[in-house]
């Protein structure tokens, strides 16, 4: 049996979801995913992983967050998520972990969250989307935010979002279809032009979507930045370790081309199976990877034994449920 660890999997608790309904009507007519967001518990999950070879799932929230411009609401949301989170792995700790949510448009409500999630709900790392109201990650006004999570060498796991400005720059195109894979490397430009990346040796960050549009674009990105002196003096190890650094995951990232690119840059040790449920059907994804030509080493690695490495825990829980 697949030991497979899915590390971008969405918990979408009932409550989260109700209010996220009277935000966005299309979940009620939306058909099948829509269905799925709207009807999710952590049992479906475990259907659904025992039906692919998953043996664990790391869940996560994903866009549209739980920030919409007002402090409370945030603090109340991401404190009911992350709650509704700890308590599936509670109730199945060999099956699930999970990564707490803050917003880190509101500092100080953000650092308190870090340390609930973290010291209390025992998080596994902590999410983020990779952009606030239009403000990508590198903005100066997080930077308080990813001091601490350096601190405590945190696993971070960056979501794409929405952006304001290009979310409808084509016409009758969702987002999904080319932005998300573009803001994601726009935060990952930020947050290597502003130093936060070298500022944050310690904290390992997972870009989902196999880094969105990076593979193709690092070695241009590299080009520019090295020819410009405040970003070379940010970055004294220079732009392309601080690149080769960030890990990725295989949701809607599979295909041959895709993957091609992603081993092509990123270690093989950097490289993380995802599913994307339940926006996405595993068994796509799965049979993509199945038929790409990998040594058995390298896709137990991908499908496995990455993602134990960036999470310990996980390991003496499979080891405590019996699982080899």
């Amino acid at each position: 049996m697949s030991q497979r660890i899915d590390i971008h999997h969405h918990f979408m608790p009932r409550r989260y979801m109700l209010e996220e309904q009277e935000r966005n009507p299309g979940y009620k007519h939306g058909g099948t995913t829509a269905a799925r967001l709207t009807s999710w518990t952590p049992e479906r999950s475990i259907e659904l992983m025992d039906e692919h070879g998953i043996a664990c799932a790391i869940g996560s929230l994903s866009t549209p967050g739980a920030w919409f411009g007002e402090v409370p609401a945030a603090r109340r949301l991401s404190r009911e998520w992350n709650e509704a989170a700890a308590a599936a792995v509670r109730d199945h700790p060999s099956r699930f972990g999970f990564l707490g949510v803050v917003t880190p448009p509101d500092t100080e409500g953000a650092l308190k969250e870090i340390e609930y999630a973290l010291d209390i709900l025992k998080a596994d790392g902590i999410g983020l989307l990779s952009n606030y109201d239009g403000k990508s990650l590198g903005d100066p006004a997080f930077a308080p935010v990813f001091e601490e999570l350096n601190r405590r060498r945190c696993v971070v796991y960056i979501h794409p979002a929405m952006h304001p400005y290009t979310a409808k720059l084509v016409s009758g195109l969702m987002p999904q279809g080319i932005e998300f894979p573009f803001d994601t490397v726009r935060t990952i430009a930020s947050l290597l032009v502003n130093g936060t990346l070298a500022r944050c040796p310690d904290a390992r960050f997972i870009f989902s979507h196999g880094g969105g549009a990076l593979p193709f674009l690092a070695a241009r990105l590299t080009h520019v930045c090295d020819g410009l002196d405040a970003v070379r003096e940010m970055n004294p190890h220079g732009v392309d370790y601080e690149l080769r650094r960030l890990y990725c995951d295989t949701a809607f990232a599979s295909s041959r081309p895709q993957l091609a690119a992603m081993l092509a840059f990123f270690p093989e040790t950097h490289i993380l199976y995802g599913s994307d449920y339940p926006f996405g059907a595993p068994e796509h994804g799965i049979e993509e990877l199945a038929a790409y030509p990998l040594s058995g080493a390298l896709r137990a690695a991908i499908e496995t034994e990455n993602t134990l490495a960036l999470f310990p825990r996980l390991r003496a829980a499979k080891r405590k449920a019996g699982q080899t």
